[in-house]
């Protein structure tokens, strides 16, 4: 019997992080090698012709599996069914921009997006908040999503787990699929916090294989959580291709059942968490699903005084973020 097509909702089409997602997920990577999948795309009107020559080349890779692409300026056309919606678009920090006036000016997009997905999606969709700020982003637009029940909601901290995951690897002179259970807790910011203390290399802690303490809480928490910014440094733009992997790895998490003793982050509802963070916030967690699009926040794992005082200034953060943009939290 032949499969029904998963439609994929994708915002900011015609941008560098979507012009290397689309194509993977039109691949079969991210759903299967036998999966259909249909290409919602939204853009501004001003980039909609940018965005028919990205369709262009997607209809010239000839990929088996990508049955339909539907391209709009108009977001509730673009919702109109999808399963999954990969919300790219947002819009930058501009010159002399401080955070909280980001927050302030990508408000009204996720307002309307959380709207149109709340009106039009299909009732088993996913969203995946991939944007910055994220987290606060996919608060907003969960608040606005009232026939979308909240767990339904995630921002992108896959990336901040890779970076670390690297890390550690390239310390400890090990290949990345070495390091298990990396977990990024609370914000993708300058503030997140990426945990030495639980992380595995290989059958041992992190901690024991590398033996420096110093490094662990110093040097490789900062280069984690500044690692966005020295890219823009080095390249004249933010990250694209590692952004856009990050994605894929995080909606693989969530439609591939998570090997037993393992764990991914993902920053999602806090409410009634495991872990004493406060409800009704975004926040990064250890997670493990069963590969059905469901995940659990997985409870155990414990903090040392340096973790639990990072993880505060996180949490205070995404409650400030919040009351930034109360008002637009209907």
């Amino acid at each position: 019997m032949a499969q029904s097509i998963i439609r994929v909702a994708v915002t900011g089409g015609a941008g560098q992080i979507c012009y290397n997602l689309l194509f993977r997920i039109a691949s079969g990577e991210v759903f299967g090698a036998d999966q259909p999948v249909a290409l919602h795309i939204l853009e501004l009107p001003v980039a909609m012709q940018a965005l028919e020559g990205v369709a262009m080349e997607l209809d010239d890779c000839a990929f088996p599996l990508l049955r339909e692409i539907n391209l709009s300026d108009n977001v509730n056309d673009v919702m109109a069914g999808v399963n999954w919606v990969l919300l790219v678009g947002s819009k930058p920090r501009g010159p002399g921009m401080e955070r909280a006036d980001l927050i302030r000016e990508n408000g009204p997009i996720f307002t309307s997006t959380g709207r149109a997905i709340s009106d039009n999606a299909a009732s088993d969709v996913r969203i995946l908040t991939v944007g910055n700020p994220c987290n606060t982003n996919c608060l907003i637009a969960l608040h606005n999503a009232p026939n979308v029940p909240r767990d339904r909601f995630h921002a992108m901290t896959r990336l901040d787990e890779n970076r670390a995951v690297n890390q550690l690897a390239a310390k400890a002179g090990v290949s990345v699929s070495s390091v298990k259970n990396m977990i990024i807790w609370g914000n993708h910011s300058a503030n997140q916090v990426p945990d030495y203390k639980n992380v595995k290399i290989g059958c041992k802690p992190a901690a024991e294989v590398i033996g420096d303490t110093d490094y662990l809480q110093g040097d490789f928490m900062s280069t984690v959580a500044k690692r966005g910014a020295a890219i823009i440094a080095a390249r004249g733009k933010s990250s694209a291709a590692s952004a856009a992997s990050a994605a894929i790895d995080a909606v693989k998490s969530l439609v591939t059942p998570t090997p037993d003793g393992e764990t991914f982050s993902s920053a999602v509802i806090s409410d009634g968490n495991p872990y004493g963070i406060p409800d009704g916030l975004i926040y990064s967690f250890p997670c493990r699903s069963d590969g059905d699009g469901t995940y659990e926040i997985v409870p155990g794992f414990e903090w040392d005084a340096c973790l639990r005082e990072k993880m505060k200034a996180a949490t205070d953060e995404l409650v400030a973020e919040r009351d930034v943009v109360k008002d637009l939290l209907s």
